[in-house]
């Protein structure tokens, strides 16, 4: 368990210093969703929508940590 400890430790370090870094990655993974179905086609990632839910739960995640930052 202490190694993650220092995980969280060394984690809340490096996003201190980039609090817009999570909420961007959010963002290009929800235009990434929107731009694979045009590429690839209708298959099982583009048709559940992956990259929009990990996106938004990135760019939740990001802006929760920001503000408690």
């Amino acid at each position: 368990m202490n190694w993650f400890s220092k995980l969280i430790d060394s984690a809340s370090n490096y996003f201190a210093h980039r609090k817009g870094l999570l909420p961007t990655i959010g963002i290009l993974l929800v235009i990434v969703n929107f731009i694979l179905p045009f590429v690839f086609g209708l298959n099982l990632i583009t048709g559940s929508n992956l990259f929009l839910h990990l996106g938004v739960i990135v760019a939740i995640f990001g802006f929760m940590l920001a503000w408690a930052l």
